[in-house]
C-alpha cells in the first residue's frame, strides 16, 4: 500500500470484498424468488435469511453489538449487487439495514431495548412528520398512521417520524424527531398495492397513544448538528456523519442497481431483436443508448462513492463537513432516480413492442424504478433550488442535509 496502512472499514478492504462478492453470488436465488416476492408483496423470508448469514444487517451496524461499523459505501456497493437483480429485495435491505446506523445514534438505552436480548433484531420505519405527539411526564404519547413502512413485516421495531409541539410552536419542523416503537404498541395496515416496488411490503403503520420515553427519540437537529447522544458510546467516525446524508442513499441506491439490471437485459434483446433489415446490436442508435446508459451508471457509482470517501475522510479527520459541500451531496442523491427512469425509459422504448408485454423484464424494472420517484427524498427540485441557492451567494435554506 506505499507505506498507508489499509482501511479496514472501507471499500478496499477484505471484508468490504467478501461482503460485495457474497451479494454477488445471490444473484440467482434472488431471481429465481423475484416472482413471488413480487406477488406476496414481500420479500421471501429466505432472502431475509440469507442477508442475514451474510453479514448484511451487520454492515453499518457498532461494533459493540456485533456489527462491522464499516464505511457506508460498503454497504451500498452491496445494494448495488443485490438491485441488479430484486430492486424489492435491495430496497428493504437498504431501508432496514441504515436503521441499525441510525439507533447507533440514539441514546445508548434504546440500542439495548432493541438488541439486549438479540443484536439481530431489525427496524423498520416512516418518517413523515404526521405522527400526534403530547408531552408527558419521561416522554411522549405518540399516535398516528404512517404510510410506506418498507420491510415491516420482518421487522420488531418502528422508527415513526413527528414533530414535537411546544406553547410557542404547535408544528416546527425544527422540533422534529424520530420516535422509537415496538411491535406490540403498533398495527400494521396491510395496504400496499401498487405499480412498482410490489415486493417492499411498505405497508402503513398504525400507533394509538403509545408511551415513547426520551431515550427512544431522536431529534433531527442532532442529526444535523452531529452532535447525537449515541455518540458518547459509539464515537467511531461513521456515527459522525449527518443522518440524512446516509439515509437518503437507501432509497436511490436500489434505483440505481436496477437500472444497472436493466442494462444487462436491454443487452440480451438486443441479441435477437432485429431493427428492420438488422440486429438491434448492429444498430447505431442502440450501441449509442448502451453507451450512454453504462457511461451514467458508473458516472452516479463514482459519486456516491466519491461524496462518502470526502465525508469520512472529515469525520476521521475530526472537522466538520462543509454546509456547502453537504448540499450539493445532498442533490447528487436526490437526481439519481430521475436519471435512472429516463436512461430505463429510453432502453424500453428503444426494445420495441415486445418491451410492452406482461413478462417483460425491461417493463417490470422500468415500474420499480419509476416507483422509487415517488419518495420524497428523490423528489429533486427543492434540493436543487437550495443548492443553486448556495452556487449564487444565498444560505443553505435546508437542514435535511
Amino acid at each position: 500500500m506505499n507505506g498507508i496502512a489499509m482501511n479496514a472499514y472501507g471499500l478496499e478492504s477484505p471484508r468490504a470484498q467478501e461482503l460485495i462478492a457474497a451479494a454477488r453470488a445471490m444473484g440467482p436465488a434472488l431471481r429465481e424468488r423475484a416472482a413471488q416476492c413480487k406477488a406476496e408483496r414481500k420479500v421471501h423470508p429466505d432472502t431475509i435469511a440469507d442477508f442475514h448469514e451474510a453479514g448484511f444487517f451487520k454492515i453499518l451496524q457498532p461494533e459493540q453489538w456485533g456489527g462491522y461499523a464499516m464505511d457506508p459505501q460498503v454497504f451500498y456497493c452491496v445494494g448495488l449487487e443485490i438491485a441488479r437483480h430484486c430492486m424489492s429485495s435491495a430496497w428493504v435491505l437498504g431501508v432496514v439495514a441504515v436503521h441499525n446506523w441510525q439507533l447507533a445514534v440514539f441514546d445508548d438505552q434504546a440500542a439495548r431495548d432493541v438488541w439486549g436480548e438479540d443484536p439481530s433484531v431489525l427496524i423498520s420505519s416512516s418518517y413523515a412528520p404526521v405522527g400526534k405527539v403530547e408531552v408527558v411526564d419521561g416522554g411522549f404519547r405518540l399516535s398516528g398512521q404512517w404510510s410506506f413502512s418498507s420491510g415491516s413485516e420482518h421487522c420488531e421495531w418502528a422508527f415513526l417520524g413527528a414533530v414535537v409541539p411546544t406553547p410557542e410552536a404547535p408544528f416546527d419542523m425544527s422540533n422534529y424527531r424520530t420516535f422509537l416503537v415496538p411491535r406490540s404498541d403498533y398495527e400494521i395496515v396491510d395496504n400496499w398495492d401498487v405499480v412498482g416496488l410490489q415486493g417492499t411490503g411498505s405497508h402503513d403503520v398504525r400507533v394509538d397513544g403509545a408511551f415513547v420515553p426520551e431515550h427512544r427519540t431522536h431529534r433531527s437537529m442532532d442529526g444535523f448538528l452531529c452532535e447525537n447522544p449515541g455518540n458518547a458510546v459509539n464515537d467511531a467516525p461513521l456515527y459522525r456523519l449527518p443522518f440524512m446524508q446516509v439515509f437518503v442513499r437507501a432509497v436511490c441506491t436500489a434505483t440505481l442497481g436496477a437500472l444497472e439490471g436493466s442494462l444487462a437485459q436491454y443487452i440480451e434483446v438486443a441479441k435477437t431483436r432485429r431493427v428492420g433489415p438488422m440486429k438491434m446490436s448492429d444498430d447505431p442508435f442502440a450501441r449509442q443508448l448502451a453507451a450512454e446508459v453504462k457511461a451514467s451508471i458508473e458516472e452516479m457509482k463514482l459519486t456516491m462513492v466519491r461524496n462518502f470517501d470526502a465525508m469520512m475522510d472529515c469525520t476521521r479527520a475530526g472537522k466538520p463537513i462543509p454546509v456547502e459541500d453537504r448540499v450539493r451531496y445532498r442533490y447528487d442523491s436526490a437526481v439519481v432516480a430521475d436519471r435512472c427512469v429516463e436512461l430505463s425509459g429510453k432502453m424500453l422504448k428503444a426494445a420495441g413492442s415486445s418491451g410492452i408485454r406482461n413478462g417483460s423484464d425491461l417493463l417490470a424494472s422500468h415500474l420499480d424504478i419509476l416507483a422509487s420517484q415517488a419518495h420524497v427524498a428523490n423528489h429533486v427540485n427543492p434540493f436543487a433550488i437550495n443548492f443553486g441557492g448556495v452556487l449564487f451567494g444565498s444560505d443553505n435554506a435546508d437542514y435535511a442535509i
